[in-house]
């Protein structure tokens, strides 16, 4: 009796096939999330996040001393005079350093701290899905507890390190601590996405004659923006929101934003009510027009996750 055997589709068909499949899983979703109940509750949630913006930004162009004497909702009943005058006195620093200074460093500190850990994450997310080596499971484990681990635990055990090897008051300190502590998630992330990627493409590129360098290059890669483009956005809003490791391991010259803005407060204690509101809608503009600028990709590596074919 001779076996028949079924023919195996190409690396295009199983592609073909997948893609259908996750046309179809977006669509369900997106179906699901279209219904009265979810639009209600993202209506309630946008509201919700939205009310305390709109009092910031109302706060940032009342005039001394109303933001003390009233809340923002109290606007509208004329006895309050509204002036844009507090965003030169914030920009400026009214005689202290100049907001623009702490602005810069947190471009400094914010693109490496970003770039560092999605390259090297590429790198070993790229080894555990597809190169096999002994103890690649174990080893995978141990990145993944990582993530739990809180920060507060690591900061005087890097702080020590740091002194020894003379890293204080640098720039180099804060970015070695943001990428130990975003690389455990960016490898998580970014393995899974290289993960759902048909096996059956890359053995067509190994075929070929495609080595790792070339793999991970022209066909991965241009596969993976959507998930470094995402993580790029959380990453770059984390370090550029932290107070806490800016405030243990920067200095005087290499302080950003958020501890700027801190030392307007120690600055004009309960005049700065004026001061602080603008200072924050500034500090926003740098991190919303990121995320605006990447949204596309962000909703797409969101979306790679639910559905894998």
């Amino acid at each position: 009796m001779t076996a028949v055997v079924a023919p195996v589709p190409a690396p295009e068909l199983q592609l073909s096939a997948r893609k259908l499949k996750a046309q179809q899983r977006a669509s369900d979703a997106k179906t699901k999330l279209s219904s009265p109940w979810a639009s209600g509750l993202a209506i309630l949630i946008a509201i919700l996040w939205t009310v305390p913006t709109f009092g910031l930004l109302i706060n940032s162009t009342r005039s001394d001393p109303a933001p003390q004497q009233s809340g923002f909702w109290n606007f509208w009943n004329g006895s309050t005079s509204f002036t844009l005058g507090n965003y030169g006195t914030a920009w400026s620093g009214n005689g202290g350093t100049p907001l623009y200074d702490f602005i810069i460093n947190s471009v400094v500190i914010t693109l490496p701290a970003v770039f560092i850990p999605i390259t090297l994450a590429l790198l070993a997310a790229y080894a555990f899905a597809w190169i096999p080596f002994r103890g690649k499971n174990i080893l995978f484990i141990a990145v993944f507890v990582m993530q739990v681990v809180p920060i507060q635990v690591a900061l005087l055990p890097l702080l020590t390190v740091y002194v020894k090897v003379g890293l204080t008051n640098s720039f180099w300190s804060i970015w070695l601590s943001h990428t130990i502590f975003g690389l455990p998630l960016a490898i998580f992330l970014l393995h899974n996405f290289m993960k759902e990627i048909p096996p059956s493409l890359i053995e067509a590129a190994r075929v070929d004659g495609a080595g790792h360098v070339k793999i991970f290059l022209k066909v991965l890669l241009p596969l993976l923006v959507p998930a470094i483009a995402s993580f790029a956005i959380f990453q770059f809003l984390w370090v550029w929101n932290d107070l806490l490791v800016a405030l243990t391991f920067s200095g005087e010259n290499t302080a950003p934003i958020t501890q700027g803005i801190q030392g307007l407060t120690t600055q004009f204690g309960s005049g700065g009510s004026t001061i602080l509101p603008p200072a924050a809608i500034l500090a926003m503009l740098v991190p919303l027009a990121v995320f605006l600028s990447l949204q596309r990709f962000f909703v797409r590596g969101l979306l790679a996750g639910s559905v894998k074919g």
